[in-house]
Formats: structure tokens, sequence, C-alpha cells
């Protein structure tokens, strides 16, 4: 890799969002190491390059331990300085908390949060430790409502919200800034792993994963706290859902998210 070039890492990067914002660091003159737990992270590598970036791809599965500290080593054998680091990877299990594996709703729990706060206070040592350096950590708009038929989920994204913002505050002086992602619903595979196809949620608009990534790229170089990325129709949404009480709230996404749900009024 060119040592002169700023090096960024991707979490989560063979697909959606996640690939999209290495895109982003790739078209901006960044080298990248991407992560993700298959194959097509190999794939993904071979189409960031052809934007002039040299990149390393490393399959891991960050859920684990393991896989976590897999990916430390390979970011620090590199032995070149962290421009930037985004932790996007994450899961969603949708379907009645009681119907769900506690296996299932473990590994949303061991990727959204363990894996998250494991390589936030790894890297955030290597980036303050330089005295300079950015950190996205990949939230969501669930983050701000209960979410019934997607209880575990949308706890992890508030925790990540709440996480995040606290690291802004925390690191002030220090060079390094940590921002929080928050997209809309985005046309990404997550609602197909997530088991979200039969409901309204799953049927309802999405954005554009590249207009989230753009949006984002941009927050996190100005070191901004919190970024609602997506649509119009998005951020008027999560704006309007302010005035909204948590009973409410919680309501409105019993509706979106109930399997089976009614196809009219998406």
């Amino acid at each position: 890799m060119n040592a002169l070039r700023p090096l960024a890492v991707v979490t989560g990067a063979s697909s959606g969002i996640g690939f999209e914002l290495a895109r982003e660091f790739a078209v901006h003159g960044h080298d990248l190491l991407i992560a993700a737990d298959e194959d097509a992270v190999h794939e993904a590598a071979d189409r960031l390059e052809t934007h002039g970036a040299e990149v390393r791809a490393v399959q891991a599965d960050l859920a684990t331990l393991t896989g976590a500290e897999t990916l430390v080593r390979e970011v620090r054998s590199l032995q070149r300085p962290l421009s930037a680091v985004v932790l996007n990877a994450g899961i969603g299990r949708g379907g009645a908390f009681l119907d769900t594996d506690p296996a299932d709703l473990a590994r949303v729990i061991d990727l959204n949060i363990s894996s998250t706060v494991h390589l936030s206070r790894l890297l955030l040592e290597d980036l303050t430790a330089q005295g300079a350096g950015r950190l996205l950590i990949t939230s969501s708009v669930a983050a701000e409502m209960p979410g019934p038929y997607h209880a575990v989920y949308n706890a992890s994204k508030a925790f990540l919200r709440s996480f995040g913002l606290a690291l802004h505050t925390e690191l002030r002086g220090t060079g390094v800034t940590v921002t929080v992602l928050m997209p809309g619903p985005t046309d990404t595979r997550f609602f197909v792993r997530a088991g979200l196809l039969s409901t309204r949620l799953g049927r309802s608009r999405k954005d554009d994963p590249a207009l989230v990534a753009r949006q984002a790229y941009g927050a996190m170089a100005s070191g901004r706290a919190q970024l609602v990325a997506g649509s119009l129709h998005t951020r008027a949404q999560e704006l309007a859902g302010h005035a909204l009480p948590q009973g409410a709230k919680a309501a409105l996404h019993r509706r979106m998210a109930e399997p089976g749900g009614s196809r009219s009024h998406l």
C-alpha cells in the first residue's frame, strides 16, 4: 500500500451502505482495509480498486471476539496511520421476540453492540495516540423508537447512538471526532437478511445507499456529532416523529414491522 495516501477501515463493506462508504473514501484518495463475514468482501475489494485505491479485504466474523481482534491485527500490521474508521457492520432479526431463537438475538447484540464497543476501544486507542482521526458509527433512525417485532435491533441502535454521542463529547480536544450515522430504510440486503420482506417496513420506500454514504462522508469529514441521512422524505419523517410520544411510536412501529401486515397504505 502507498503510505503517502490516507488509510480508512470500513466494516460491513461487502455491500449496501458499507460498500458505498468505502467507495466514498476510495474516490477521495484513501486506501482501504475493508471487512465483512462473507466471500463477497473480496469482490467488493476488486470493485473498489477500480477507483484507484489499494484495498485489503479481511473476511472475518466480527460478531466474535476472535473476528474483531483479527481485524485489529490486520489494521496494525499495515503500520500506517489511520485516517478514518467506519464501524458499519450490523444485522437485524425481525419477528416476535418470543418466537425468535435466542442465539439469533444474541448474534444481533454481539455484532451490533459488543463488536462495535470492542473495535472502538482498540482503534480509538490508535487514533488518539496519533492525535488525529475520524470514527463513524452506523446507528439508525430506529434508535429513536421502541421496536415491536424488531425489539432487540432497535434497542441495539439506540445503544449505538448513545455510545457514539458520548464518545463524541468525551474525545473533544484529542484531535479525534466521532460521528453517529442514522439512516432511514435504505435499499440494501438488510431487509431480506432480517426476515422483514413480509412486513410493511420491508415493502416501504427506501433510500439509495449511495446517497446515504455521500451525506455520511461529508458529516464525518466535518466532525459532526450526528447525521440523519437519506432523502428529504426520510429526514422529514424523522423530524415529525419528534412530536410523537414513545407509546405512539411503538404502536406505529408495530404496525410497520408485524409479520404478514396488510399491503395497503404503504
